[in-house]
């Protein structure tokens, strides 16, 4: 009998009874200015969460994945159901149409089991990862037209630093909206470089959010060049011949740096292309939009290929835990995962150790968090 034989025996008892939904809220840290796409990202947000209850009295927790309208209208095809009849260890939900309640399934699988999801996934699954910083905005424009300087930004960088980051990912493409176009391209060299020689020892990524062209990727490589840059993230909607002649480029003036993509309008196959082209080298679909059932197939298949992931997670420090958890379960595959700063109210997840730029999971059934307040729609918040 292999594993999962054994857990849908433990699991073959166990029936839907009960679904109920929670709105805490995200709340970082500091204000997360603009990205080259979007304004002012704030100070956080509502997290729509579902608890799903079974027959045994047991319990599982998470972000739902898609919004609370779209979850009610499903949550007919689990109430009464078998646990096994909507979900399988082994692979995750066995219906699409399922794919809000996907990680609360997978939470709720493994506090039944008694084993964290990183196991249910692997059970040689290890318990370190390394997470980056997601959270260096454009925070030197922190108003309209107003230049608030790069010692802004270079203060997010420290805080984040005593914070235990190793790693940051900043935010460039100033020019694409916010401000004048040389300007802004200047203005993206000038903080990278400003990053870079105030914080030697951190290793740094770049995220353009699709608002560059060609040309301001060159024109940005090339101010940039001497610095170890890990990755460059969406410089722009990704196509085979764009991205074939960055990364001629890429050769001559950034060789150590790497291509990630996939995070909005994810099309897949696009990205097989352009991986079986070696122009694509960081998958990153978003761990709720794209699906936590899905990345468990898609970790397989690039696995198969030796091709690299790192879950897109921007949003809630939660969605932070679930892809570690993926990280975990594949260390070969997702070198890294997106850190989000600061905490969900209501919850606890002492057991997650952050120490420079490493992240330990803890062993305690499904995601090992639990959520001991939060309010309800009918408690007014919504």
């Amino acid at each position: 009998m292999n594993q999962y034989e054994g857990h849908r025996r433990t699991l073959e008892e166990q029936v839907i009874t009960e679904i109920e939904y929670f709105f805490p809220r995200a709340i970082y840290p500091r204000l997360h200015g603009k990205n080259a796409i979007r304004g002012y990202h704030g100070y956080g947000g509502i997290v729509e969460v579902v608890k799903i209850s079974t027959n045994q009295g047991s319990t599982g927790w998470a972000s739902l994945c898609r919004e609370y309208v779209e979850a009610k209208k499903e949550e007919k095809n689990l109430l009464g159901k078998k646990l096994l009849d909507v979900f399988d260890p082994e692979t995750g939900i066995l219906d699409d149409a399922l794919v809000a309640f996907d990680i609360a399934l997978h939470d709720l699988a493994g506090k039944i089991l008694g084993i964290p999801v990183s196991h249910l996934i692997n059970p040689n699954a290890v318990q370190y990862v390394r997470v980056y910083d997601g959270a260096i905005y454009m925070n030197d424009i922190i108003s309209e037209d107003k230049y608030s300087g790069i010692e802004q930004i270079l203060e997010d960088c420290r805080h984040d630093y005593v914070l235990g980051y190793r790693d940051m990912k900043v935010k460039i493409g100033r020019g694409h909206q916010w401000m004048e176009h040389d300007a802004g391209m200047r203005r993206d060299i000038e903080v990278v470089r400003a990053i870079h020689g105030a914080l030697p020892d951190v290793r740094l990524m770049v995220d353009a959010n699709d608002g560059y062209t060609l040309e301001d990727c060159f024109t940005f490589l090339k101010g940039i060049e001497g610095i170890p840059v890990y990755w460059f993230e969406e410089p722009f909607r990704e196509k085979i011949s764009d991205n074939k002649r960055l990364r001629e480029f890429m050769k001559i003036h950034s060789p150590i740096t790497l291509l990630a993509d996939g995070e909005s309008m994810t099309d897949i196959p696009l990205l097989f292309d352009l991986a079986e082209n070696h122009l694509l080298d960081i998958w990153m679909p978003d761990v709720c939009e794209y699906g936590f059932t899905a990345w468990r197939k898609l970790l397989k298949e690039l696995k198969e290929h030796g091709y690299l992931a790192s879950p897109h997670a921007w949003g809630q420090m939660l969605k932070t835990h679930y892809c570690s958890h993926l990280a975990a379960a594949y260390p070969e595959n997702i070198p890294i995962i997106e850190g989000v700063l600061g905490i969900t109210e209501g919850v606890r997840c002492d057991g997650y150790k952050f120490d420079k730029g490493i992240m330990k999971i803890p062993l305690e059934p499904g995601f090992g968090m639990e959520l001991y307040w939060a309010p309800t729609i009918e408690g007014g918040r919504l």
